[in-house]
């Protein structure tokens, strides 16, 4: 008695053999495209931004061309070299990070790794309560308090460090309470609540795991933070510090007001000075001709600047990332 023994084929599939992603339900593929319509929109807007106010800049760059990087600022003679107001911002946002990202970051552990949460909770209002300060309730409370009890202690550091080499010209006798460092502080102000805000979210996502295990092994408090948080939140850290940064550079009437207008170039940070936002606030309204052109002009390279700050934040994060994924 013979067996025939006959081998079954592939198996035919029950419904139509589309890929899933062809089949998806409608509302997910209107929503697909409603996302893409307003992602492509935000960009469209960027660069229709950027080419409308670098098209009504075209006259300063072609009457200055590379002297707009001088620092020569004279709208009386129509000279409108842009270099003071470039230092100003640069200066005013590095003593902005100076002061502003330790206190952010020993705040940001400080919520996350040491206070209990019932006690964390409450500042934590308070700290997002601070982020959406207006700018100029923040100019306003530096003009008329801040700048007058900071220009009695800018005298004192002045007096002290009279004589003395490098501090004489970076602490010199001020003129006034309105300086570089009044400006700086005033923005370190409104920045610490941003990235004390983005800190404590990037690093509240370090898996518990991690630390646990880091506490297993003997670790103390600061050397877990150091093997375990750090390492896992470096990079959204990194990020939380230059998107203040961004804030800081691009300020405008908080730095308008105790920044003391004055287009110079100096180490003495207790001097007054100017920065790019400052400027254009403060002379946009009489500005005409080459004049508005140059100002509009400051707001270009001011948007550069920025693009240029993002950019290398998210070449930072990404790199951090990939070494931390490594």
């Amino acid at each position: 008695m013979s067996t025939v023994t006959q081998q079954a084929g592939p198996a035919t599939p029950a419904g139509p053999a589309h890929p899933l992603a062809q089949r998806r339900p409608l509302g997910d593929r209107t929503f697909q495209i409603v996302a893409l319509a307003c992602g492509l929109l935000v960009l469209v807007i960027l660069i229709l931004i950027a080419l409308s106010t670098t098209q009504q800049a075209v006259p300063w760059f072609q009457a200055e061309g590379w002297k707009i990087f001088t620092n020569n600022w004279d709208p009386a003679t129509n000279k409108f070299g842009a270099l003071a107001f470039i230092y100003g911002t640069a200066i005013t946002a590095a003593i902005a990070l100076i002061l502003a990202v330790p206190v952010s970051v020993g705040i940001a552990l400080l919520l996350t790794e040491v206070v209990p949460y019932r006690w964390a909770r409450p500042i934590v209002y308070v700290i997002d309560l601070l982020a959406v300060v207006p700018s100029v309730v923040w100019g306003l409370w530096g003009i008329l308090v801040f700048v007058p009890w900071i220009g009695k202690i800018y005298g004192h550091i002045g007096s002290a460090v009279t004589g003395i080499p490098v501090l004489d010209s970076l602490f010199g006798p001020p003129t006034s309470g309105a300086a570089f460092m009044t400006a700086g502080i005033i923005l370190a102000f409104m920045i610490t609540p941003i990235v004390t805000s983005l800190s404590r979210e990037v690093i509240a996502t370090v898996p518990a795991i991690d630390k646990e295990g880091a506490y297993a092994l003997g670790a103390t408090r600061l050397e877990m933070i150091q093997g375990a948080v750090w390492p896992h939140s470096k990079g959204g850290i990194v990020g939380a510090v230059l998107l203040g940064l961004g804030r800081a550079m691009g300020e405008t009437i908080a730095a308008a007001l105790v920044i003391g207008s004055s287009a110079v170039i100096t180490s003495h940070l207790f001097a007054p000075g100017d920065s790019m936002p400052a400027v254009i606030a403060n002379q946009f309204g009489e500005a005409a001709g080459v004049f508005r052109a140059a100002l509009i002009g400051l707001g270009v390279l001011l948007f550069a600047f920025t693009i240029i700050i993002n950019i290398i934040a998210r070449a930072i994060v990404g790199g951090a990332q990939e070494q931390g994924s490594a």
